[in-house]
């Protein structure tokens, strides 16, 4: 009895001592791998062999050189319209028809006169036929013959003025013109598209003078001859001359550049919202097959130096030290050994390196990555 339970016990102990070194020695083996330090894996870039542009933005629109606003020469109501919008027109060209709407004022005075000039050309018409058979008798001179005939035809000419002064206010044809509608038929003074045309049959239309500028029928460009007008902001104005070259994005195309050459830079800035704004111009460059449409808004990259097929890194991947630029460059697996470098044009993203690396060098780069499974067990 005794016997088994000495040898119950003694198992117990024995288990319990087992139980206890096991879980002295895992709780040894899990505080190691705890404490260990896991691998870590430095990525690494070369050079590469790229173009660095260095650009200013301005931004601004398409808009024709020369837009040019046609304007009647006379008030009326509008008969006729020719034209519409995007159709291609050439000089001289007929835009629209005017039919006068008379001036009662001046329709009056044009009345009065033609029959004061009818009154003296019917006095001056007697007078010469009555002189005129004088002259053929002999009666008189013909010095005085010659000034009643003087008179005869210059009321002649009057009359035939007033009454077509009348024709004109009335409905804007001239029997000197052969009846034609003169300037009641706006024609076009300028060959290219029509943008616009503001008016529609019906609409009552002013002429322009002194003191209106006249109500437009229609709006016409060249839209071969297209600028981009922007502005620059005066900390960049310095940086820019006329003839630069320019890449044009337009907001609405997208995937689609331009190429524009810098012709105007304003002499006198505006402020706007608290900045200097310069106004600039550069003459677009269109192929047959391109075509822009008027007031665009377009952004304009303007090359300010530019270094073709360059060796070049990211320029995030550059230290300092004092004022010395260095990168670090991988001499073994993982080892890594600082060189001095230097560097020219940078475009924000990627700077020229002109001495300190080749083209075969590895350079640490400031991104980890931990190594998952390792010095875990």
């Amino acid at each position: 009895m005794g016997r088994r339970g000495f040898s119950f016990g003694r198992v117990l102990l024995i288990l319990f001592l087992a139980f206890l070194g096991f879980s002295v020695v895992y709780g040894s083996y899990f505080l190691y791998n705890k404490s260990k330090e896991k691998p870590v894996v430095f990525e690494t870039k070369s050079p590469e062999t790229r173009t660095i542009i260095k650009k200013t933005v301005a931004t601004g629109s398409v808009v024709p050189r020369k837009e040019i606003e046609i304007k009647p020469q006379v008030s009326g109501i509008v008969h006729k319209v020719y034209v519409e919008p995007g159709q291609i027109v050439k000089r001289g060209d007929k835009i629209a028809k005017i039919s006068i709407v008379p001036e009662m004022v001046s329709l009056s005075n044009a009345e009065n006169r033609l029959n004061q000039a009818q009154i003296a050309f019917t006095n001056a018409q007697r007078e010469y036929n009555r002189n005129k058979g004088l002259f053929d008798e002999g009666i008189i001179a013909e010095s005085d013959y010659r000034r009643f005939e003087l008179d005869y035809k210059s009321a002649q000419e009057e009359l035939a003025a007033a009454e077509d002064n009348v024709l004109l206010i009335r409905s804007g044809t001239s029997k000197r013109a052969g009846g034609k509608g003169g300037n009641t038929i706006v024609k076009a003074t300028i060959g290219g598209m029509i943008l616009d045309v503001p008016i529609e049959e019906g609409n009552s239309v002013i002429e322009a003078n002194n003191f209106n500028d006249g109500t437009t029928i229609a709006s016409i460009a060249d839209m071969k001859d297209l600028i981009f007008k922007g502005k620059i902001d005066e900390s960049e104005v310095g940086k820019i001359k006329v003839g630069m070259d320019l890449l044009l994005t337009v907001g609405a195309l997208e995937n689609e550049q331009y190429n524009a050459k810098l012709e105007y830079i304003s002499p006198k800035g505006v402020e706007e919202n608290g900045a200097i704004q310069f106004e600039m111009k550069a003459a677009i460059v269109l192929s047959s097959d391109q075509f822009l449409r008027a007031n665009y808004s377009a952004n304009a990259d303007i090359v300010l130096n530019k270094r073709d097929s360059v060796m070049a890194i990211e320029e995030s991947l550059l230290k300092f030290e004092d004022d010395k630029k260095y990168v670090e460059v991988e001499v073994a697996d993982q080892e890594f050994k600082k060189r001095y470098v230097e560097v020219g044009l940078s475009d924000g993203i990627y700077i020229e390196v002109l001495e300190g690396l080749k083209a075969e060098d590895k350079i640490k780069s400031g991104v980890k990555e931990v190594v998952e499974g390792e010095g875990n067990g």
